[in-house]
């Protein structure tokens, strides 16, 4: 679906990419693909992606490192004003294009790009909170519809949320696993112990009945 989505959006004629967008798909290949299991293959995954959709990922991860840099250290309030436009720095340039541009097209990851900031600058990561912040941001400051965006965050939190459960489930289970192969361990030095003593008490009784027949 993933692959789908970003294709379908980076063809768009009236797509352009900004910073929140490249925040916003690196956030989102972060959450989905943090705990794949096996090692190295979340890179190559995202290189792929990135390849078959004609994006630039050094570009792209530049672009999120600088906004992720820019943005540490602000409030809400200065992410308000920046995309309305006002002082300097990487949104307020997205905000006055995309103000500018009549044909602006939105698109999922410029939500959560938006989700991404305000987790950095101590917005409560839970629907209902992002919910009307994602309004003052996007209807608010930016001028454009806001219900795509708060639809999509509104969706990211419900596969986050099943994300961390199948992370917590993993974790529970891997704990289990542990605590079973210690016993299993356990059991298996303790018969081993058991053993040792066997052959000792077995060679005791060999060396007593030796030194018996030699005394007769």
């Amino acid at each position: 679906d993933i692959v789908v989505t970003t294709h379908l959006t980076v063809v768009n004629a009236r797509f352009v990419r900004d910073p929140i967008w490249s925040l916003g798909m690196i956030s989102a290949l972060n959450l989905l693909l943090k705990n794949y299991p096996e090692e190295g293959t979340q890179e190559k995954i995202t290189s792929s992606l990135f390849e078959c959709c004609g994006l630039d990922e050094a570009e792209v991860r530049a672009e999120a490192a600088e906004l992720k840099a820019w943005v540490a250290g602000k409030s809400k309030d200065d992410i308000t004003k920046a995309l309305r436009g006002e002082g300097d720095g990487p949104i307020p340039a997205v905000a006055k294009a995309t103000k500018d541009d009549e044909y602006w097209m939105y698109s999922r990851f410029f939500g959560i790009g938006l989700v991404a900031l305000m987790d950095e600058v101590g917005v409560e990561m839970n629907a209902d909170d992002v919910y009307p912040v994602m309004t003052e941001f996007v209807q608010d400051s930016l001028g454009k519809p806001h219900f795509t965006a708060c639809s999509d965050s509104d969706t990211y939190f419900k596969i986050k949320g099943k994300l961390d459960l199948m992370e917590t489930m993993m974790k529970e289970i891997e704990i289990r696993e542990k605590k079973r192969m210690a016993q299993r361990l356990e059991d298996k030095a303790e018969t081993q112990i058991r053993a040792a003593e066997r052959q000792a008490e077995m060679a005791d009784e060999v060396e007593k009945e030796a030194a018996k027949m030699s005394s007769q």
